[in-house]
């Protein structure tokens, strides 16, 4: 069979029939993003591709029961010699952990073994943020940048979102007009669909509200309910790219670092918020992350910065920032 169409494999029909349960599984259960899910089936193929090798023959749900922890072993020792990053390699175990607990909780394939396998420890990627100096005079810039006024507010609410709210780029620009009404945003949230198709609801602070609302009196094309919030200059939803290459040209201006993405303006808001007496799990719940773990990485910031506590729980409240 085809891996997702990326990789082919040849397993049992009832591997087969196993996998496409797990597949159904993720997408409605787990409600997996379509890069998630993808990511998923393509570690389960090279798992596949390798076992049919290692066994000599087609894989069975028999075979996957009488799996021992050499046989998981030989096949991280597999994947380490063809190059793959030990990121990588953990995400594999994980896939495998993930689609072996699904079995056995369908009450196909009980085995344990995987579970004494240990994943290879990964390096901690710690975010790197931009200064609060550095955040607020990309945001500045974002506004000053475009010829047409309106594309100029368009990037600075963007921007905006990005710093102020901790939204992801693709996050933003997946919103519609309906998401954050025209008029000021009465209980100062924001509805945001986040991976998985999970929601979570965001303050957003005033200035952010002012920005997108200056942004949508001054654009040319009909921002309604269903209609994206954000466009390009012919009305379509804008992409990723522009924001992307406006960021870069920040960057070029500022004389800021190569780490300075869209991404790290999400960064910038995370560890600005800890440092200022924020606590993890709000801070989870903003940035919408499964895990805390994921969330804890923002706690590499310096010590010193977390003693103080400032009223405002972020730069972006200051009136000057604007």
């Amino acid at each position: 069979m085809a891996g997702a169409g990326l990789i082919n494999f040849t397993v049992a029909q009832d591997v087969t029939d196993a996998i496409a349960d797990w597949n159904r599984w993720l997408e409605s259960e787990r409600r997996a993003s379509v890069h998630t899910a993808d990511a998923y089936r393509r570690d389960l193929a090279a798992f596949f591709t390798f076992l049919s090798d290692h066994l000599g023959g087609e894989p069975a749900l028999k075979d996957l029961q009488d799996l021992t922890p050499a046989d998981f072993r030989s096949y991280l020792a597999r994947r380490s010699a063809e190059g793959l990053a030990r990121t990588s390699i953990a995400r594999s175990m994980s896939t495998l952990r993930n689609f072996f607990r699904f079995l056995d909780r369908a009450g196909t394939v009980h085995n344990p073994a995987i579970d004494s396998v240990r994943t290879p420890k990964t390096p901690i990627s710690i975010p790197k943020a931009l200064t609060p100096d550095d955040a607020l005079a990309a945001v500045k810039a974002a506004g000053e940048m475009q010829d047409e006024p309106w594309l100029a507010k368009r990037d600075m609410a963007i921007m905006l979102l990005l710093y102020g709210c901790g939204l992801r780029i693709s996050e933003a620009l997946q919103l519609n007009g309906g998401d954050m009404g025209a008029d000021k945003n009465k209980d100062g949230t924001l509805r945001v669909v986040g991976k998985g198709n999970k929601e979570r609801i965001v303050p957003v602070l005033p200035i952010v509200s002012d920005a997108i609302r200056s942004y949508r009196d001054s654009c040319p094309h009909a921002i309604t309910v269903d209609n994206p919030l954000f466009v390009g200059s012919r009305g379509a939803r804008l992409n990723a790219g522009v924001v992307q290459r406006q960021v870069r040209k920040i960057r070029a201006l500022l004389g800021l670092s190569d780490s300075a993405t869209p991404h790290a303006f999400r960064h910038s808001f995370a560890t600005h918020l800890l440092a200022k007496g924020g606590d993890l799990r709000t801070i989870q719940e903003l940035l919408g992350h499964a895990s805390l773990s994921t969330t804890q990485r923002y706690t590499a910031v310096d010590e010193e910065k977390l003693r103080t506590v400032y009223e405002d729980a972020h730069p972006r409240a200051r009136d000057d920032a604007q």
